[in-house]
């Protein structure tokens, strides 16, 4: 496995891990927000972690959400629709509001899985 899906998926278990262990779930929401935000900017780093190694992107800055969206819409649009709705669960909703709902989460959480998934599908390592 390279090294960028072997990250992404630690970035994955992460925020799995904070969610589980810090945020406090109860009756279907998580009781604290900033974890729900650590949460969810530890899984969208992931998802870009994958699709960097994909694209084989050397880091000087981070590219814009625009940018992905673009290359993900050359390749594939079922992952770019996977893509978008992770960056709005992972990054927008819990990121950066700290959406409390454990079913947006679990969705987001998904949706990095697939995504992630599929990158090492496409770079010859699927599960």
């Amino acid at each position: 496995m390279t090294n960028n899906i072997t990250e992404a998926k630690r970035y994955l278990a992460n925020a799995k891990e904070i969610l589980s262990e810090k945020a406090g779930k109860e009756d279907g929401f998580y009781k604290d927000r900033k974890y729900v935000k650590l949460a969810g900017h530890a899984a969208y780093s992931g998802v870009l972690v994958a699709i960097d190694g994909l694209l084989s992107v050397k880091k000087k800055g981070r590219k814009s959400v625009d940018w992905y969206q673009g290359e993900l819409a050359k390749m594939d649009k079922k992952v770019l629709t996977y893509f978008n709705s992770a960056y709005d669960t992972l990054h927008l909703a819990m990121g950066y509001d700290g959406n409390k709902s454990a079913k947006v989460a679990s969705a987001g959480l998904e949706d990095a899985e697939t995504i992630i998934n599929w990158v090492a599908q496409k770079m010859g390592e699927g599960e």
